[in-house]
């Protein structure tokens, strides 16, 4: 059996880059939004949803 001599990466930087940072954003957005009282199912969906949301502007944004 041979291996490749340069395997292709996973994923790009940029889109590494991109899911962090939406990461972070719904993590954040799923902690304020547990703070002010909601019930975690809600925080959650909050994160996940402006994690989501977040994914189309970051990779406008970052080049």
């Amino acid at each position: 059996m041979t291996t490749p001599q340069n395997p292709q990466p996973l994923m790009s930087l940029h889109s590494a880059v991109v899911l962090m940072i939406a990461l972070v954003i719904g993590a954040v957005m799923g902690v304020l939004t547990l703070l002010t009282g909601a019930p975690l199912a809600a925080a959650i969906a909050g994160g996940i949803t402006s994690a989501g949301m977040s994914i189309p502007s970051l990779h406008t944004y970052i080049q």
